[in-house]
């Protein structure tokens, strides 16, 4: 049973769209992990932290890894550990600080994440496929809404 089907009608109509993103997005993501280690051998962690490096191609500090990504610093370095060892990210000092490293992408892990990122890119557009372009726009643009309510000085205020 997904979390939509827990929902009645009896519900707030916000609860029970509410549910449904969230379904859909816990589809969606299933999809994609279950496409990265079938297509790739990785996993939706390793590709996020390669996505992160991708943008920035002189590398980022550990806890800035781990910020961006929403994770402890524990795992960071356990995906980082393997990626260096696949020959995928590299570890670079950082000048003046000898506690610190810097991560990038290798030539071959840029290869790799670009491949993957295509594939990637196939699969969510797919996953919205049921959806006109104009459906998208409108969902996007409400979804819009809702993000910039919940970040209103008011929103915040009730947290």
């Amino acid at each position: 049973m997904d979390l939509e089907a827990r929902a009645h009608s009896e519900h707030p109509d916000e609860l029970r769209l509410w549910l449904r993103m969230l379904t859909c997005t816990q589809l969606i993501e299933k999809q994609v992990r279950n496409g990265l280690r079938e297509r790739f051998a990785t996993t939706l962690p390793r590709f996020d932290l390669m996505s992160q490096l991708e943008r920035a191609p002189e590398g980022m500090k550990m806890n800035e890894l781990s910020r961006r990504m929403m994770v402890t610093g524990g795992n960071v370095t356990g995906i980082t550990d393997q990626l260096v060892t696949e020959g995928l990210v590299e570890r670079v000092d950082v000048a003046g600080d000898r506690r610190a490293w810097r991560v990038r992408l290798t030539v071959r892990g840029r290869k790799a994440f670009i491949d993957m990122a295509e594939q990637h890119e196939h699969w969510i557009v797919e996953a919205f496929g049921g959806l006109s372009s104009k459906e998208i726009t409108q969902l996007h643009r409400l979804l819009g809404k809702v993000k910039q309510h919940s970040n209103s000085p008011l929103a915040e205020a009730e947290k």
